[in-house]
Formats: structure tokens, C-alpha cells, sequence
């Protein structure tokens, strides 16, 4: 009779891999659930002036942006070169802002409704005529609260 021969130590036992589907799909059903999409992709090219007094808004989610800028290259064939507005994911005209400011309301809890903020991002190059018509319409529509988008100043101390 032969005898069999016992190898200890040798080798480790390997690492089940059962659960890995398990946990592969947990984090990435946690990271869908945590990753904020943008609400727009930009179509205007928007450089915001630099500022020194800068505060930082508290609930994002209370702020409608309202870009203005020269329209990128790739729209610059459709709508040339002068700055545009750009309400969401669209281009826009000053009197489609009070449609889009009541688009905004209804995703806003009621209570929290004179707290929201409209934030014009505008380009540093463009003329405050296109500016003023917007301010003239927010105040028209009863938007009083009004910010200005500028990056910090790198010169500033």
C-alpha cells in the first residue's frame, strides 16, 4: 500500500470571488445615486470678470443661471457672433426669462419660493445693454434677488 503525503503549508486557500458582483453593483448603484449631473451644457462662451467681495451662494438648488455670452464656435454658423442668452439648455430671448422663472417656482417648494436667486453669468466683454434688459425683465417679473457670477481675483489679498 502506498502512502499518501499530506502538503501543509504550502499553498493559501484562494479568495472567493462570489461576492464581488454584489459589491461592484453596490457602489455603483451609490454612486448613481450620489453624482450630480449638470443642468446644462454651456453654448455660450462666458469669462466672468474677476471680483475682490466674493460670497458663496448657500442652497444651489434656490438658484436659476442665466448665461450670457458670444455663442461657441460650433453655433457661432447658426447664431453669429453677437452675445446671446442662454436660458437651460437653450437659446433664449429676454422675454422667454419670466416662462423660465416659472418653470423654476414649480420645482421649489412654495415655502421656500422668496428665497430664490437668479445668477447671471455673464462674459466679461459683453455690453451691459443686454445686461440691462435682463435686470429690467427680473425686476418686471417680480425677481428682486439678483447675483453676479465673477471668479476671485489671483491679485487680490
Amino acid at each position: 500500500m502506498a502512502m499518501f503525503k499530506k502538503k501543509r503549508g504550502a499553498t493559501s486557500p484562494e479568495v472567493s470571488t462570489a461576492s464581488l458582483p454584489d459589491i461592484i453593483f453596490m457602489l455603483l448603484f451609490f454612486f448613481m445615486m450620489v453624482t450630480v449631473m449638470r443642468d446644462a451644457s454651456l453654448k455660450v462662451d462666458v469669462h466672468t470678470p474677476y471680483a475682490t467681495e466674493l460670497t458663496k451662494l448657500e442652497e444651489k438648488s434656490l438658484v436659476n443661471y442665466i448665461y450670457v455670452g458670444r455663442p461657441m464656435a460650433e453655433y457661432q454658423s447658426i447664431y453669429g457672433t453677437k452675445p446671446r442668452i442662454q436660458l437651460g439648455d437653450k437659446f433664449s430671448e429676454v422675454d422667454d426669462i419670466p416662462l423660465f422663472l416659472e418653470k423654476h417656482k414649480l420645482k421649489v417648494p412654495e415655502n421656500k419660493h422668496p428665497r430664490i436667486t437668479s445668477s447671471l453669468r455673464v462674459d466679461g466683454k459683453v455690453t451691459m445693454g443686454i445686461v440691462q434688459d435682463i435686470k429690467t425683465e427680473l425686476r418686471r417679473y417680480g425677481q428682486l434677488v439678483i447675483n453676479y457670477s465673477a471668479k476671485k481675483d489671483p491679485n487680490a489679498k
